[in-house]
């Protein structure tokens, strides 16, 4: 097998703040090279990157928004983060937990700091993904998935190096706790300083690595710091993440949709057509309701 080699190293750029609680910088769709086409089917990729909210009475966050077309994946790092939806999910995650939603043919959905986490504050930091859908699926009903970090599937890797927590898709024969509609890996790496790990992705699949703590040496010739995401080039199957120091490392991948894209604001759909058709649903309040 031939190694997959890094395209480019993106550093994070210039932090902004969804809503009131959550501080991130965006990788997809924003930062260039790393559009919703080039990164199919990870059409977003916000990341709140360590940051410590004070105290407060109030819990911060985003209001009630709709979505449909995709899912939305938030992996808590820091923190614990509170979701309710119209379609009837939710509930809160802590560190190492993961909340899945599929929005598909629409939902209404908050997203806040958990009640009692907000009045101590503390370090907070969160990674959110929206996974595209394939079009057959966009418009199935809504679903919920949430995965407490005791519900995670984990790989002990050799020597005492680390863990890798299956998230989806595949490591060593282990498969991931969520369930997804195309072929995809999320892999949350957590690496011992000195620790290694090999990966094998096929070829075709749009590979990239987000370095949440420490700092890697990647197939020993790139070095990719703290906050920094490195894509990798659609060739060759199998790379090593060596760490430098104490590292917790997270690893996409997925199986172009090789679809049309048609995006605005909170919806992905595949024409335009149905773009207008999403906002008109949203207006005539056929995605239900959730209280602010």
């Amino acid at each position: 097998m031939t190694s997959k080699r890094i395209e480019l190293i993106a550093k994070p750029n210039p932090a902004h703040f969804v809503g009131d609680g959550f501080r991130v910088h965006n990788f997809i769709p924003s930062y260039p090279g790393l559009d919703m086409k080039r990164m199919d089917p990870f059409i977003m990729l916000d990341y709140n990157s360590k940051y410590a909210f004070p105290a407060s009475s109030s819990p911060k966050g985003v209001g009630v928004h709709p979505h449909r077309g995709f899912e939305t994946v938030t992996i808590a790092y820091k923190g614990k983060v509170e979701h309710h939806d119209s379609a009837g999910g939710g509930g809160v995650i802590g560190e190492g937990g993961v909340q899945w939603m599929t929005a598909a043919s629409g939902v209404l959905h908050k997203e806040y700091h958990e009640r009692e986490w907000s009045k101590t504050g503390g370090d907070f930091q969160m990674v959110q993904l929206w996974v595209n859908l394939p079009a057959q699926y966009k418009m199935s009903a809504p679903k919920y998935q949430a995965l407490d970090h005791e519900k995670i599937a984990k790989v002990n890797l050799p020597e005492g190096a680390g863990i890798v927590e299956v998230i989806a898709g595949e490591f060593k024969g282990i498969q991931g706790s969520a369930s997804t509609f195309s072929p995809l890996n999320m892999l949350n790496t957590k690496l011992e300083k000195d620790g290694q790990v090999e990966f094998t992705i096929p070829a075709d699949h749009n590979t990239a690595m987000l370095v949440v703590e420490g700092s890697v040496r990647v197939n020993d010739t790139d070095i990719v710091p703290t906050d920094h995401l490195a894509l990798f080039e659609n060739k060759g199957e199998n790379f090593t993440v060596f760490a430098l120091q104490k590292a917790v490392v997270l690893i996409l991948s997925g199986e172009p949709l090789n679809e049309p894209i048609a995006a605005h604001g909170p919806f992905v759909m595949n024409t335009r057509a149905e773009l207008m058709e999403a906002f008109r649903d949203f207006n005539e309040g056929k995605f239900g309701y959730l209280e602010d």
